[in-house]
């Protein structure tokens, strides 16, 4: 496939220490510092990202409602105007097509925002089960820029910028409509960081001069763009899946451990009976977290294995001061797993990683092997997520500062 470049492109050419092919075949920016100063600033200060790549859908008609109850393993039929709905959608074998938020401007009215990678699959998915329905659907995701602006002082900041949107209430998982100079956006309380955070919709045409107006302004507030290599480290630290590497329709969300999301008291949604026989039967993997022994992250692929011997095997040093030297390394027995995302968690100061492990191995304190660069490391599956479990610092109230 081609590279294809979002509206702030040009910024992020010249502004980045480099560029890589990501989902959807876009260019993104890896970084424009160091990845560990990008992640350090968002969960201190204010974070802004480009995540102009992932696409949006819209859909109106009297059968829109219907249309996306039906896709969905969520339910929406109890959605207000001005609320977002996280849900997976599935296929006839429970398999995730993608992972997805629902808008509700209206009755008839929604917008499905959808991850990068799959964006023109899910377009399609949603188009040709709109069919006969009376809904019709709008791929917008070319006319549209997406902005995320996250981390501790997101709100106070984005209150100096935002005019006609009451910003100090909208609250988790709701938007609002506001405007940024002479630009209507759409705001958004979400985000893929695990910090307060905002998303907005902004027109593409119009996307470049709000992003400098907010480059500018966000400095007196700590703001800092970051590229993807924090951003991977971020969602990791909070095992937010990422469509791709986590997650595919070779999946299903009970693996994921998307499940509390599945609404069975809906009559009638795609996958649904494939959904209760996997409930039924069990599971025989899991997608767990992972803290490694390690100074490098695992790569995608890379193979988990269970521990064959409780006695250890020596090998000698091959590099760094203790060259020569011979250490204890356990032994690697059967091949159990995979990692799909590995990174440094530079908040919880640990090598993290997390991958699909068979349920006989998927416990909490199992003790593991992975195999990074042909070298057996330990690994221990460690409750998740890594960072904030309890979700404090996503919905930090007015007046609340952050949990450190």
């Amino acid at each position: 496939m081609p590279e294809r470049r979002t509206p702030l492109y040009d910024f992020h050419a010249r502004s980045a220490v480099a560029l890589v092919k990501g989902g959807g075949d876009y260019l993104f920016p890896v970084a424009y510092t160091s990845p560990a100063e990008e992640h350090t600033n968002t969960r201190t200060h204010v974070g802004m990202q480009d995540l102009s790549s992932m696409g949006e859908v819209d859909i109106k008609g009297p059968g829109a409602e219907r249309l996306i109850n039906l896709l969905l393993v969520n339910d929406i039929l109890d959605m207000h105007p001005g609320q977002v709905r996280y849900s997976t959608m599935v296929n006839e074998q429970g398999g995730i097509v993608d992972d997805i938020t629902v808008y509700k401007f209206g009755e008839e009215h929604f917008m499905i925002v959808t991850s990068s990678g799959p964006r023109k699959q899910t377009h399609r998915w949603i188009a040709e089960h709109a069919r006969g329905m009376g809904a019709y659907v709008t791929d917008l995701s070319g006319a549209v820029a997406l902005i995320s602006v996250q981390g501790p002082n997101s709100r106070e900041f984005l209150l100096t910028q935002v005019q006609e949107a009451d910003l100090a209430n909208l609250r988790f998982f709701w938007f609002t409509r506001g405007v940024i100079g002479e630009t209507e956006v759409i705001v958004s309380r979400t985000g893929y960081t695990g910090e307060l955070g905002y998303e907005l919709y902004v027109p593409a045409e119009e996307a470049m001069g709000v992003w400098e107006r907010l480059l500018t302004a966000g400095r007196a507030f700590g703001l800092r763009p970051y590229g993807v290599e924090a951003m991977q480290s971020l969602r990791i630290e909070k095992v937010f899946p990422l469509y791709g590497p986590d997650i595919d329709t070779t999946r299903n969300p009970f693996e994921v451990g998307l499940h509390r999301w599945i609404r069975f008291d809906k009559r009638q949604f795609i996958g649904r009976d494939a959904l209760l026989r996997i409930q039924e039967e069990g599971l025989r993997e899991r997608w767990v977290g992972l803290v490694l022994d390690s100074e490098i992250p695992a790569g995608r692929g890379d193979p988990i294995y269970a521990v064959a011997d409780i006695a250890t095997y020596r090998r000698r040093q091959a590099a760094g001061p203790e060259a020569g030297a011979e250490v204890d390394l356990e032994k690697a027995g059967e091949r159990v797993g995979v990692v799909t995302s590995s990174a440094k968690g530079h908040t919880v100061g640990q090598m993290l990683a997390l991958g699909y492990v068979q349920v006989s191995h998927s416990w909490p304190g199992a003790r593991l092997l992975v195999s990074i660069a042909g070298r057996p490391v330990p690994a221990t599956v460690t409750p998740t997520p890594f960072f904030d479990p309890q979700g404090l610092r996503l919905r930090a109230r007015p007046g609340q500062g952050p949990t450190r």
